[in-house]
């Protein structure tokens, strides 16, 4: 089932009468079939975005159409979407396999059937051994199959998740979301992802869309996005470690840096920019610039290190062989994998 928003606005107003614009003429397809991730800081307008696709916010203004339908004013109930919130919001007294049945009673179906759906989910999420117990008896893992079990046993046009991996820790958030990608796949749902972490959204979406103050900054494939972003923000906000950002300029034909190191070739024009450098895309040669290490820093099977480049600290993350025992190295970055920033529009120039 495609997703199609149409100048889709948001304004909140409180009780001075100020207004707020939570979502700002938000124009997006998602394609049927996909998983896509609403991705952004706090405030961006991601959930209140899905809010809106779930009807249980009324958009100021635009349109919300689930294939040729449009649903903008339709009830909840009526839309066919399976909703995962935070929490969970899992009934503590009943069991799993009643929390899981119990949207099937609120539409009539046959007990029987009901059952038979609800033992088809639970093997789907991988809880079919739990349905006996309280969700007070289950792990945070377990807990969040159930709530996805009992948004997806009514067959919804649309699943929707607002941030269902945040309460969980490191192991299970990986645990977790490698299980949501597998049933969005098997289950070929159009699914809406919420979530503020860029390595959840990057790892589970086919497609991310990027949220600042309500507006959409980019959408493409995850890698797509992080290897051409459209702009500043969007550079600044995918990666860990954040992508190095540098006073720079163009003479020639080159890229500068610096008092005068050149980072490469380009036919862009002449000019000051705003230079990005992600740290992996730092490497070792033995034909590059000098710098000296201020601070080396082992992390698992990267080494990190920090040196200043003009009058700012930079990162870089190279082969732990080539600043074994050094105090001076020597790096490139390849021309393809240098960000060039308009200063003024923040907008990517090459």
């Amino acid at each position: 089932m495609e997703i199609r928003l149409e100048q889709l606005t948001k304004i909140f107003t409180d009780k001075t009468g100020k207004e707020t614009r939570a979502v700002d003429n938000l124009s997006i397809t998602i394609p049927s079939g996909k998983l896509v991730g609403l991705l952004g800081p706090s405030g961006c307008g991601k959930s209140t975005t899905l809010y809106m696709i779930a009807g249980l916010l009324k958009p100021s203004g635009g349109k919300i159409f689930f294939g040729d339908d449009d649903v903008t004013r339709l009830a909840p109930e009526k839309r066919g979407i399976g909703l995962v919130f935070q929490n969970y919001a899992l009934y503590p007294h009943m069991t799993v396999r009643q929390n899981i049945m119990f949207p099937l009673e609120n539409i009539n179906i046959k007990r029987e059937e009901a059952l038979k759906l609800v033992d088809e989910m639970a093997a789907l999420v991988g809880i079919q051994d739990q349905l006996d117990k309280k969700p007070a008896q289950l792990s945070g893992g377990q807990q969040q199959r159930v709530a996805i079990a009992r948004a997806l046993v009514k067959k919804p046009r649309v699943l929707l998740l607002d941030e269902p991996l945040s309460n969980l820790d490191a192991r299970l958030r990986l645990q977790t979301r490698e299980e949501i990608k597998r049933i969005q796949r098997e289950t070929g749902i159009t699914t809406v992802f919420v979530t503020h972490d860029q390595e959840e959204a990057m790892s589970i979406s086919d497609q991310m869309v990027v949220l600042e103050y309500g507006l959409m900054q980019q959408m493409d494939q995850p890698q797509e996005m992080y290897n051409h972003p459209d702009n500043l923000f969007v550079a600044k906000f995918l990666g860990n470690p954040p992508v190095n950002i540098l006073d720079g300029r163009i003479e020639k034909g080159n890229i500068i840096v610096g008092e005068s190191i050149v980072l490469g070739k380009t036919k862009g024009k002449d000019g000051k920019y705003v230079i990005g450098i992600r740290p992996e895309d730092f490497r070792f040669d033995p034909e590059g610039f000098e710098v000296a290490a201020d601070d080396v820093e082992h992390v698992g099977r990267d080494t990190l290190i920090r040196f200043t480049l003009g009058d700012k600290s930079v990162r870089a993350l190279v082969d732990s062989d080539s600043v074994y025992g050094k105090t001076t190295i020597r790096l490139a970055v390849k021309t393809s994998k240098v960000h060039v920033f308009d200063p003024e529009t923040g907008l990517a120039v090459l």
